[in-house]
């Protein structure tokens, strides 16, 4: 009932360019928008009627909207049964059901299967693990070096070759820790305050490590465009945890070293954040606080706290639109559309590296870089 054809794959690239408020209902249902609220509730956040969605979906995937929530609930639950350590019970919880009752009925009536009958041997340790697959080559030494490098002191950390963070999802603390496994394999483990928040917790960091990306496309295109360019392979967008988090970081990277950047945002995260696990300052924070402690000319101050106030009256807002706050240029909204929302085509040639680089490859532009920008600029900041 619920097999879904290859070509009406809403994450597929041939669904590129569809109707965009069918897209962001898509992405709010995956991260569980219907699992403890209303069709009315989703469609008023989108700014449509309930009707008109369900049009949307039906035009679109020939199901409704619940349909595809209980698809997508029960695929994540079949994988984290394969997958982690989680007892049945708590599986249920954590994709959206209520009760254990509940849950195991909908897995027999769709699935023709319980949840005990796919249930493998679980791994051991006291932390919940889960296997995150990928496919192609996962230049790990790049992506931790990346990383580390931009490390926020007390709230992320690269140790042993391992990526681990403090975040909050949906105003719960979750703490993760992402090491390689085997090939096409990243052991994620994880401890999570509410289980209701693992799906996002797990989205979000597929999408921070570019798990998705089908690298072996991307490199052949680049290098038929500009032989060479592809120095190291499997290299993918490192992403931050969010647009939010993305926009601050640019801000306060503005005509500054990286190393510099990372000062002021250590400086910031430990002003505003307190207690003993840091997490990152929301926008309320920051538009709360007094930013004179920051070691920075006024004006970027100005800029920081323009940003917070927009994000707290606009909350579903896109980088795009933040070219109407004061101080804020493509470059910053290039930059969280890159690392915030890990879109693949944005090449970034006005970044001082890339002009650099790019001269020496006269093909390469962002025509000729597309649909793969993004991969472009960072082989060329691997250049460097």
């Amino acid at each position: 009932m619920f097999a879904v054809p290859p070509r009406q794959c809403p994450h597929s690239w041939a669904w590129k360019g569809v109707e965009t408020t069918f897209s962001r209902a898509v992405k709010l249902i995956d991260e569980g928008a219907l699992n403890n609220q209303s069709l009315q509730v989703l469609s008023e956040r989108l700014g449509v009627s309930d009707r008109y969605l369900r049009k949307l979906f039906s035009q679109y995937l020939g199901m409704s909207p619940k349909q595809y929530a209980l698809y997508q609930q029960l695929l994540f639950a079949k994988q984290l049964l394969h997958t982690s350590t989680l007892s049945i019970t708590d599986i249920g919880f954590a994709v959206g059901f209520q009760s254990t009752r509940r849950f195991n009925d909908a897995f027999r009536k769709q699935l023709k299967m319980s949840p005990s009958d796919i249930r493998r041997k679980r791994m051991a340790g006291e932390r919940t693990q889960i296997i995150l697959n990928y496919q192609g080559e996962l230049n790990w030494s790049h992506l931790m070096s990346f990383y580390e490098l931009r490390a926020i002191e007390g709230l992320e950390s690269v140790e042993e070759g391992c990526y681990s963070r403090s975040v909050v999802i949906q105003g719960k603390q979750a703490w993760f820790k992402a090491s390689p496994k085997a090939k096409g394999q990243i052991l994620l483990e994880l401890e999570v305050e509410d289980i209701s928040i693992l799906k996002a917790l797990i989205s979000t960091v597929r999408r921070m490590l570019d798990l998705d990306a089908n690298v072996d496309v991307i490199e052949q295109h680049l290098e038929s465009v500009a032989s060479g360019i592809v120095k190291s392979s499997g290299i993918r967008i490192p992403g931050v945890w969010s647009a939010w988090e993305a926009g601050v970081r640019a801000i306060l990277g503005q005509q500054v070293s990286v190393k510099a950047a990372i000062g002021q945002l250590n400086l910031l995260v430990k002003e505003l954040s307190g207690g003993e696990i840091r997490t990152f300052p929301t926008p309320q924070q920051i538009a709360q606080a007094d930013l004179s402690f920051l070691r920075m000319p006024q004006s970027r101050k100005d800029t920081l706290a323009r940003f917070a106030q927009f994000n707290i009256e606009n909350p579903e807002a896109t980088p795009d639109e933040w070219l109407s706050i004061k101080g804020i240029g493509p470059w910053t909204v290039n930059y969280a559309l890159l690392r915030g929302l890990s879109l693949p085509n944005h090449y970034l040639d006005s970044d001082l590296v890339v002009k650099k680089w790019q001269q020496q490859y006269p093909n390469l532009n962002k025509a000729s870089a597309s649909p793969w920008g993004s991969y472009a600029t960072f082989h060329l900041w691997n250049h460097a």
